[in-house]
């Protein structure tokens, strides 16, 4: 029942178990935005149900004296210590809090005890394994005190008598009617014993409420999110929406041997797994041949219409021999042109990916490509993401440095971030890696690759039919659109670095209790959640200016020489 238990958490939230969608989706949909708010709802009603599940087991009355959860027993077992060696589990009229503290019914916490939500994660983590239970945890303890600070006494008694130690504890006035004051206690414990002292506390009539606070992953509200590139692994979870086999309206609905094709690309990407090399794709001559006539349209219509980014880095993939007219380019051989130059590489995707699983692959420069070709009857538009969209629209950027890092700071923004804030990063990410135009020499450029990839939209976004306005994040990131037929609006970049550097300050001003950091050495995101941490981070980087100012110094002195 624990394994099971532990199970089930892990699937309510954790990103990388917690959904697999499947059909039940418009068709013709292919926004970020409305998977992030998809996502959104299929997580919440999943924590509602679990929840309620948890809840109802806290308070099932055939638990009579001893406390039952996911499979831990806590109570009135013969083994419980007593209160003078300091690890009593339960008896509360016997010494943790006063007689005139507990109310006369026994049976009261048992029957009207209920889990919040945080308690349902300390508990379900407990239950793991006997190891599990007895992992020192920090938490935080919000109690309201109706009789005062006479009780604060027996409060930090009960915590010493549960083998806690109190590192913070402040009190202030009360604002709840009936209690004199608040207490915040943030104390240190096995999460077995913090179980144990939650309940105890509750079983008291000296307290208004007992709440556990979010402290060092306790609550759901700081998510899973992948810490190593392996952890991709776990981020391929399709959005079902316009496919061939689910749609009628799919170019390739009608086409058996077109779906089946599908299917035996899809099956490759989902074999996947990290470190492994891409496998290769034969593309017939029918896929070729869509190849190049998309291929051969983007080639006239760039110099003209594309960002220098772009083009620079379309004509080194073509001095590489991987951009060429006749052949689709293998994303083994395109992973290692990038990185080579920009340490971005590439991992096969099945499908359209779900907004919080593109981004966070973002976060690790790497990029989630089909290997999948649009059908033939539709050469020049694609309702989801294929390779020729990825290779043509996403890549040369991609292979720009500075693109690069902008890219990379989008995923790095969204690992840990909320529901709302995910919306608002992947409206950015429409209107900037999808939909972007900047200006160069006082004329528009097209550098988002559904525009670099859409002969129709692109002309269309040049013309003088869309509203044209200036790239504020802040603003950007609100934006309704529709995705169903060209763009109205256009959110347009003074330059890259202008754009990013608008983007940091607006990131900066996100919910996100902490702030992470990518290490290229590791391939491993790191959270800088403590003193430590920062401390080396300092002592590297003061390693890098020390190079650097060396750099200068020497330069300089063979420019005088």
């Amino acid at each position: 029942m624990a394994v099971a238990a532990a199970q089930k958490n892990r699937e309510m939230f954790a990103i990388k178990k917690s959904y697999s969608i499947e059909n039940g989706y418009p068709s013709r949909r292919r926004s970020l935005v409305d998977d992030a708010r998809f996502e959104t709802l299929v997580v919440k009603q999943t924590k509602q149900s679990v929840l309620e599940e948890a809840r109802a087991r806290a308070n099932d009355s055939g638990l009579e004296s001893d406390f039952i959860q996911d499979g831990v027993r806590i109570g009135n077992g013969d083994n419980s210590p007593t209160v003078e060696d300091g690890t009593q589990q339960d008896e509360t009229k016997n010494g943790h809090l006063a007689d005139a503290d507990i109310g006369d019914d026994d049976a009261k916490g048992d029957e009207d005890y209920t889990l919040t939500e945080e308690e349902v994660i300390l508990q379900n983590a407990a239950s793991e394994s006997s190891e599990a239970e007895q992992a020192i945890q920090q938490a935080a303890l919000l109690l309201h005190m109706r009789d005062g600070m006479g009780s604060l006494a027996r409060i930090l008694k009960t915590i010493d008598n549960y083998k806690g130690c109190v590192q913070h504890l402040e009190t202030r006035p009360s604002q709840v009617t009936g209690v004199q004051f608040d207490a915040l206690i943030k104390v240190n414990m096995t999460r077995v014993n913090l179980i144990q002292l939650i309940r105890s506390l509750r079983q008291s009539t000296a307290f208004g409420g007992v709440n556990l606070l979010t402290e060092n992953n306790i609550s759901s509200k700081t998510p899973w999110f992948p810490r190593h590139a392996s952890d991709l692994d776990n981020c391929n979870h399709l959005m079902t929406k316009y496919e061939p086999e689910l749609d009628m309206n799919h170019p390739g609905f009608a086409d058996k041997e077109y779906r089946e094709r599908r299917k035996q690309i899809a099956e490759i990407a989902f074999g996947y797994k990290y470190g492994d090399p891409i496998p290769s794709i034969s593309y017939t001559e029918i896929e070729n041949s869509t190849w190049q006539r998309v291929f051969n349209t983007v080639l006239d219509l760039m110099p003209k219409h594309a960002c220098r980014e772009y083009k620079a880095a379309f004509n080194k993939l073509q001095a590489a021999d991987i951009f060429v007219p006749h052949r689709i380019p293998q994303l083994e051989d395109v992973s290692s042109f990038l990185r080579k130059n920009t340490g971005f590489t590439l991992r096969p995707a099945a499908g359209l990916l779900t907004a919080r699983d593109f981004l966070a692959s973002l976060a690790f420069r790497v990029f989630q490509s089909t290997q999948y070709v649009r059908h033939n009857n539709s050469p020049f538009h694609t309702p989801e993401p294929d390779c020729i969209h990825e290779l043509l629209g996403h890549i040369p950027l991609l292979a720009d440095p500075s693109f690069a890092q902008f890219s990379q700071e989008i995923g790095l923004a969204s690992l840990g971030a909320s529901d709302s804030e995910i919306e608002k990063l992947s409206t950015v990410c429409w209107f900037t890696v999808e939909f972007g135009l900047c200006k160069e020499n006082q004329q528009l450029k097209a550098y988002g690759a559904a525009l670099l990839s859409s002969i129709g939209e692109l002309l269309h976004a040049l013309s003088d039919k869309p509203e044209l306005r200036p790239f504020e994040p802040a603003s950007t990131s609100v934006q309704p659109y529709q995705d169903q037929e060209y763009q109205p609006i256009y959110y347009v970049a003074e330059t890259f670095e202008d754009a990013k550097d608008k983007f940091r300050r607006w990131v900066s001003t996100m919910s996100r209790p902490f702030e992470v950091r990518f290490n290229p050495h590791t391939e491993r995101v790191e959270v800088l959640d403590s003193v430590d941490k920062l401390e080396t981070l300092i002592w590297q980087l003061n390693t890098e200016m020390l190079h650097l100012t060396n750099a200068v110094k020497k330069l300089k002195g063979s420019h005088f020489e």
